[in-house]
C-alpha cells in the first residue's frame, strides 16, 4: 500500500499496511541551526527558507530524518485580502522596534530580533466605513485567486503517493487576524450587524473556492480548515456565538465534500479546542489537526471518548521531548501506543520543529515509532 492508501484506510478504521512517520516541517532557524551543526546543508536549510513544505528540500530533509512525508500537502488558493496591504512603516521606535501595518492591516509592533508573532497594538478594520473602504473590495472572488492548471493536474488519483488536501481557507481565524483578538471582542459587543457579516463574507469565499475546485474535476483526498481562535485556557470567541453564526457555514460546505466524495474534513485550531470540538464535529469537521498538546494536555482519548469513532485526529506528538533526550522520546512514544490503538488516529508532532530539537531526537523518534508501529 502507499503511503496515501494507508493514511486513508487508518482515518477511515480500514485495514493498513504500515502507519506512515510523518511531521509538518520546522521552523526555518531550526533547519539553519541543523545545518550550522553539520547534520543537513546549508543548501537544503536555504532551499526550505524559499520553497518551503514539500519542496525538494524538504523532501530531503525528512528523509534524513526518517519521516515520510510533510503531512501539509493542501491545495489552496487566496481567500484572503487579494491584495494584501502593502506593509507600511507608521513609527520607528528608539530601541530599534517599529510600529508596523501588517499585508493584513494589522498594526502590530515588531522588535529586533524577535522570530515569534509580533505585538498586537490596531487595527484598520475599526468600522463599517473601513470595512467597506479598504476591506471588502478586497474579499471579492475572481478567478485569478486560484491557479486553474494545478487543478487540472488533480483530476486522477492515479500514482499518488500522499494525500492531498484542499484547503478550505478560514472562517473566524482570518477575521481575527484583521482584528486582532481585543478589537475582535468589542465588535462583537459593539456592532453584531458588521460582526456577522465579515464571517458571511469570509464563508462565502471559501464555499465558492471550494464549490470551483470540485466542480473543475480535481480530487482531493481530504479538506482541511484553518482557524487559530483558541488560547490556553479555551476559545478567544463565543461558543453560543459560533454554532449559530459559523456552524451552519461548515455544515453548507462539508456537505458539497461530501457530495463529491470527500468524507474527512479537518482543522488546524491552536490551544485548548474543548469547547469547539462538538460544533466543528456536528457541523461535519471530523478530524482534528494538530492536537496541540500544550500546558492543557489535549489529547485525543477525551474526544473519542464522548464523540466515538466518527472524531478523528493527526498530531498529538508532544515535540518538546526533541530538546531533551532519548528516554523522554521512549515515554512519548509508549504514551502515543494506547492512542494508535484507538484507530483513526495518527501521531504527528504538533506544530513545527522548533529550534531547540536536537536532530538526532528526532531521528531516533522516527526510528523507534517505526520499530514500535511495526510490532
Amino acid at each position: 500500500m502507499t503511503h496515501r492508501e494507508n493514511i486513508l484506510a487508518i482515518l477511515h478504521g480500514q485495514d493498513y499496511e504500515a502507519m506512515p512517520i510523518v511531521s509538518f516541517g520546522y521552523w526555518r532557524e531550526t533547519l539553519q541551526k541543523w545545518a550550522a551543526e553539520g547534520h543537513i546543508t546549508q543548501e537544503e536549510a536555504d532551499g526550505y527558507a524559499k520553497e518551503g513544505d514539500n519542496s525538494q528540500w524538504d523532501q530531503s530533509v525528512m528523509k534524513r530524518l526518517g519521516f515520510d512525508f510533510n503531512w501539509n500537502s493542501c491545495v489552496g488558493c487566496s481567500v484572503d485580502l487579494f491584495p494584501n496591504f502593502e506593509k507600511e512603516i507608521l513609527e520607528k521606535r528608539p530601541d530599534g522596534s517599529q510600529v508596523v501595518r501588517d499585508p493584513v492591516g494589522l498594526i502590530v509592533l515588531e522588535k529586533p530580533g524577535t522570530v515569534s508573532i509580533p505585538a498586537e497594538i490596531g487595527t484598520s478594520l475599526m468600522d463599517r466605513e473601513s470595512w467597506e473602504e479598504l476591506y471588502l473590495p478586497r474579499l471579492q472572488w475572481s478567478d485569478d485567486r486560484y491557479n486553474a492548471e494545478l487543478l487540472k493536474s488533480l483530476t486522477s488519483t492515479e500514482g499518488r503517493e500522499i494525500p492531498i488536501g484542499i484547503h478550505c481557507g478560514s472562517l473566524m481565524g482570518t477575521m481575527r487576524n484583521f482584528l486582532g483578538v481585543e478589537q475582535l471582542s468589542y465588535l462583537y459587543v459593539d456592532d453584531e450587524d458588521l460582526f456577522k457579516e465579515i464571517i458571511d463574507t469570509m464563508a462565502g469565499l471559501s464555499y465558492k473556492w471550494v464549490e470551483t475546485a470540485l466542480k473543475s474535476g480535481a480530487k482531493f483526498d481530504y479538506a482541511h480548515y484553518w482557524e487559530d481562535i483558541c488560547f490556553k485556557n479555551g476559545p478567544l470567541v463565543n461558543p453560543t456565538m459560533f454554532r449559530e453564526w459559523v456552524g451552519p457555514h461548515y455544515k453548507k460546505t462539508t456537505d458539497l465534500l461530501r457530495s463529491y466524495g470527500v468524507d474527512i474534513v479537518s482543522v488546524d485550531c491552536d490551544g485548548c479546542i474543548d469547547k469547539l470540538v462538538p460544533i466543528w464535529f456536528e457541523n461535519g469537521v471530523n478530524t482534528m489537526f494538530p492536537i496541540e498538546v500544550g500546558t492543557w494536555n489535549a489529547s485525543i482519548a477525551p474526544w473519542r471518548a464522548q464523540y466515538g469513532e466518527g472524531l478523528r485526529g493527526v498530531g498529538g506528538m508532544n515535540k518538546t521531548v526533541f530538546a531533551r533526550d532519548y528516554k523522554a522520546v521512549d515515554e512519548e512514544i509508549e504514551r502515543l501506543k494506547p492512542l494508535i490503538e484507538l484507530g483513526g488516529y495518527i501521531p504527528c508532532p504538533d506544530h513545527r520543529i522548533a529550534p531547540d530539537a536536537k536532530f538526532e531526537n528526532v531521528q531516533y523518534y522516527c526510528e523507534q515509532l517505526r520499530k514500535a508501529m511495526s510490532k
